[in-house]
């Protein structure tokens, strides 16, 4: 067995179109250990924001893929959305 430590246990990434007011964001990707830390790295490599929060990660973890978030984590996952184009809009 590898004793490689991973810097990420897990990765979400989610995909939100704007323009569609009807739709909710979309679990696209998700990793655990090595797969996270893959995703994470491509993620940064072309310039998407990449955020920590292990316990929003866990909630979504049982998501499909290219399926809605559940509307228990709406609030949680818009806040996120908000920080995260709060930031960008600062560059």
């Amino acid at each position: 067995m590898s004793d490689k430590k991973f810097q990420y246990s897990k990765a979400i990434a989610l995909q939100y179109d704007e323009s569609d007011e009807e739709a909710a964001p979309t679990v696209t990707v998700k990793g655990e250990t090595y797969s996270a830390d893959e995703v994470v790295k491509i993620a940064k490599r072309y310039g998407i924001p990449v955020v920590e929060n292990p316990s929003l990660a866990k909630a979504l973890q049982d998501t499909e893929l290219d399926s809605e978030i559940p509307e228990e984590l709406f609030q949680a996952v818009a806040t996120l959305l908000n920080n995260i184009d709060a930031s960008l809009s600062k560059k």
